[in-house]
């Protein structure tokens, strides 16, 4: 898969909105709500091209009932994915347009965990500016090599995750 990194596109947000839309028409009664997530969903961020977007579920196996209906939709359906608990979808082969990451609504962590990383990112710049930086120079020297952008990427997620975590936590406090 080629690596590429873009500067901000204001339509991601429009893009997400429709798409979300859909998925919402599959879901029916068992959507909670469909967040849009990762890089694409906070303004000014470099990003791979690449609509994140979490539906929350009451059932994960009255979503995995759906498959056909995302398949239908253009997605792959790739099961948890090294994730436990999640299901996840890609759509677009090799060149992925967009990519959904359904959570049942009692999964608080991994839920709580994507929300905390969008939110911190969107109210401190300068670490969003950082994570940037660091995409685009690892986009750079691996262009053709998603697991070896993942893995320049992955002490600095881990890092970034802990401190949107904390930042949570204490926002939630009242503090």
């Amino acid at each position: 898969m080629h690596v590429r990194v873009t500067d901000y596109d204001p339509r991601w947000a429009d893009l997400f909105a429709r798409e979300a839309a859909a998925i919402r028409a599959v879901l029916g009664e068992n959507c909670v709500a469909v967040h849009h997530i990762g890089s694409t969903a906070v303004p000014g961020l470099a990003a791979k091209p690449v609509i994140d977007m979490m539906p929350v579920v009451h059932s994960l196996a009255a979503a995995d009932a759906q498959s056909a209906a995302f398949e239908a939709l253009g997605y792959e359906c790739m099961g948890e994915f090294g994730i436990a608990g999640r299901r996840y979808y890609r759509k677009g082969g090799d060149e992925r347009t967009h990519q959904i990451h359904i959570f049942a609504e009692g999964d608080v962590r991994n839920i709580g965990r994507h929300l905390a990383v969008r939110d911190y990112l969107r109210a401190h710049p300068a670490e969003a500016a950082a994570y940037g930086a660091l995409k685009r120079e690892l986009a750079a020297r691996f262009p053709e090599d998603i697991e070896g952008y993942c893995d320049g990427k992955d002490a600095f997620v881990r890092g970034l995750e802990r401190r949107a975590l904390a930042w949570e936590a204490e926002r939630a406090a009242g503090r």
